[in-house]
């Protein structure tokens, strides 16, 4: 097994460029994730694993079984190195260097007739998309689209905002026209969370293929969704402000879809 210590290694500097660089992740075709749980679940949904690293302080040798499959490489760090890496400031002692998926919108397939989706147009805040990840994980949507994304799927941030569950859902990217060309050949129909011309969210029936569409809190989305909604929607709101975060309403919409379908 080989061994690092030192944090000038050429290697351990091409993985900071990793973790830190959009630009390096796209190049090079790797991304870092750090965390048992994180890696636990890269591994449930079928991502490649090509490099394991440890500090085996924190994460001693012995439990490696249970990710190893033979087909990586182990490295073994010295605490200087590891904590060069690592992103989080509370940490566990290992790290993955892994490959990425292609997520593009004409890969996305469904197992369902009627697909619930969550559709995210242009977020940027890696915090923002990590919730919402949550949200449709813990909800079993079909699929989450990003439309027009401003980060890449593998920032740090998403990975450890998302709690691993960018790495569980089916995730697929596309330019806001590519994705409501995609829904209309479906025939899914398209929810548009928009004031303008809306009924409340509750009033509608979601039963069917649905897509819900959500922006960001500061322009909301855009007019080509407005053009090609079925139907815009609203949450009604009783207090002095007339929005709320983004993750909060794409949580109050999709768990109404769930609730009309039974929890299914």
């Amino acid at each position: 097994m080989k061994e690092i210590t030192s944090t000038q290694n050429a290697y351990i500097k091409q993985l900071v460029q990793l973790k830190d660089k959009s630009r390096e992740r796209k190049k090079s075709g790797f991304f870092l994730i750090e965390g048992i749980r994180e890696i636990a679940l890269a591994l449930k949904g079928g991502y490649q694993i090509d490099t394991i690293l440890f500090y085996s302080e924190l994460f001693p040798e012995h439990q490696l079984n249970q990710f190893a499959t033979g087909n990586e490489s182990l490295i073994k760090l010295s605490k200087e190195v590891y904590e060069k890496l690592a992103y989080r400031g509370t940490t566990e002692g290992i790290l993955a260097v892994a490959k990425p998926k292609n997520h593009s919108i004409n890969n996305l397939e469904f197992k369902t007739e009627h697909p619930l989706i969550l559709v995210a147009e242009a977020p940027e805040k890696p915090g923002n998309i990590g919730a919402i990840l949550r949200t449709a994980d813990a909800a079993n949507v079909d699929a989450v689209i990003i439309a027009n994304p401003k980060t890449d799927l593998y920032n740090p941030n998403i990975i450890r905002s998302s709690v691993g569950c960018v790495f569980t859902n089916h995730v697929a990217t596309g330019t806001t026209s590519e994705i409501i060309e995609f829904l209309k050949a479906k025939n899914i129909s398209i929810y548009c969370a928009i004031l303008q011309s809306a009924i409340p969210y509750h009033e509608q029936n979601f039963t069917q293929a649905t897509a819900i569409v959500v922006g960001t809190e500061a322009t909301g989305l855009s007019d080509e969704w407005r053009v090609n909604s079925t139907q815009n929607i609203i949450i009604p709101m009783q207090g002095e402000i007339d929005s709320m975060n983004v993750s909060v309403a794409a949580g109050i919409l999709i768990f109404e879809a769930k609730r009309q379908r039974g929890f299914k």
